[in-house]
């Protein structure tokens, strides 16, 4: 039994990291176009070493490290090599640090999604916002802000991780939509290779980071998290080599991947408020948002044939 659970929790990890990583590799393909052959191997290569192993290894890793102030580094290398109690406890203990920075960070990716960008609607909620609400996105994440500290008010480091969580989110999408009116320069530009390899490297990273966080909805154990992530992310990238414009063609994959982004969130926070959920509700969830998702979109490509 816990033999299944861990599959079903690594199978759910990799579908989650494909999806969420789909608009990067959009970009990577963009810009990949623009390189010489010997610079798009050298992207290819270093990227598995730097997205697998430093932010889908190195990442986890240092969340954990910081969060959990009471497990020694010995602890953490424990959790890949031994059955360690000591270190999973210690985990456990402290994950609700980990699960009330997170589920602030996914929320706020999902309502910058709903609010500001651009979408074709699928679900009847995105039907109502499918223009722009700037001033409402903003008005509407400091108020789930100071309702989520208020809600944390009887445990200080929990209010200051929800509040890091928030900080991290302005951060990182500050970052993105930089690199989102770069990309375009870049493409157009006759920059050097190893500059666009460098651009691509960096927002890897920042892209990164979503599909990190929410690898925390589904487990605690930095191996699974690491299988998960790490088997998505060498998927998506044979999935950018063969064509990602064929991906791009399921229009809707992107609602099914943040209304999975967003429950999560939900879990995220509920969880680290005590409420006790179902271990295979997280993959349950994404896998049938975005299978949803990824139906509509093959219906409305057949429709269109």
């Amino acid at each position: 039994m816990a033999a299944l659970d861990a599959l079903f929790i690594v199978v759910g990890l990799v579908v989650f990291e494909i999806i969420v990583s789909i608009d990067n590799a959009i970009v990577n393909a963009h810009v990949l176009k623009t390189m010489g052959r010997k610079w798009r191997k050298i992207f290819l290569f270093i990227g598995i070493l730097t997205a697998v192993l430093l932010m889908r290894l190195v990442l986890p890793l240092a969340m954990v490290w910081l969060l959990v102030p009471n497990i020694s580094v010995d602890g953490i290398v424990n959790l890949f090599t031994s059955d360690s109690s000591l270190a999973h406890d210690a985990i456990e203990q402290q994950k609700y640090l980990i699960l009330s920075f997170g589920g602030m960070f996914l929320l706020l990716v999902y309502f910058h999604w709903l609010f500001m960008e651009k979408k074709k609607p699928l679900f009847p909620h995105e039907k109502l916002l499918d223009e722009d609400h700037d001033v409402w996105f903003f008005a509407f994440a400091a108020t789930l802000l100071v309702a989520l500290m208020y809600l944390a008010r009887a445990s200080p480091p929990m209010m200051i991780m929800i509040a890091m969580g928030s900080a991290a989110f302005f951060i990182l999408y500050g970052f993105k939509e930089s690199a989102e009116k770069k990309e375009a320069k870049m493409i157009k530009s006759e920059a050097p290779d190893v500059s666009k390899f460098m651009y691509l490297e960096v927002l890897d990273m920042v892209f990164s980071f979503d599909s990190v966080i929410g690898a925390f909805a589904f487990t605690t154990n930095l191996l699974y998290i690491f299988l998960g992530l790490g088997i998505g992310s060498l998927a998506l990238r044979e999935l950018t080599i063969m064509g990602i414009g064929k991906i791009s063609r399921y229009i809707w994959l992107k609602n099914g991947a943040m209304t999975s982004i967003a429950l999560l969130g939900v879990f995220m926070l509920l969880e680290s408020f005590s409420f006790h959920l179902p271990v295979s509700l997280p993959t349950i969830t994404t896998l049938s948002t975005v299978g949803y998702a990824f139906y509509m979109s093959h219906k409305k490509i057949e429709g269109n044939n």
